[in-house]
């Protein structure tokens, strides 16, 4: 069976910074880098499944915004509920804050186990126990 994903692309403002924050949280999450450059970088995970990231132009007036049509997060999946602690711990040092601090681990409701994170240009990341 193909998998479900074949990849995704990331356009950052500042591509140091995405490649920091992007590169940490696919990393602790079982992606390995392919390739990092100046102002690109891809990740590559068990499964096949590539993410690239690539720095673009600055243009006035167009911030990412996930609340305006397009996709409003990435849901990604990690093994254990330690390993989603550990994460949840050192995201802030990564660039990454929490979401739903007060609904941790459940702000998806009591049956879902997961971490809500954004980064510094508002892309918010679900990291999902499990699935």
């Amino acid at each position: 069976m193909p998998r479900a994903l074949h990849h995704f692309d990331l356009w950052v403002r500042d591509a140091a910074a995405g490649i920091g924050e992007w590169g940490w949280l696919l990393g602790e999450v079982g992606w390995a880098v392919e390739f990092e450059e100046a102002a690109t970088a891809s990740w590559q995970h068990d499964d096949g499944t590539y993410a690239f990231l690539q720095a673009v132009v600055d243009e006035p007036g167009h911030d990412h915004d996930r609340m305006l049509p397009g996709i409003n997060h990435l849901a990604l999946t990690i093994d254990t509920r330690a390993a989603l602690g550990r994460l949840r711990a050192e995201s802030s040092e990564h660039g990454w804050h929490e979401l739903f601090a007060d609904r941790y681990p459940h702000a998806g409701g009591e049956d879902h186990t997961a971490l809500y994170l954004e980064n510094a240009e508002g892309f918010e990341v679900e990291i999902v126990v499990g699935d």
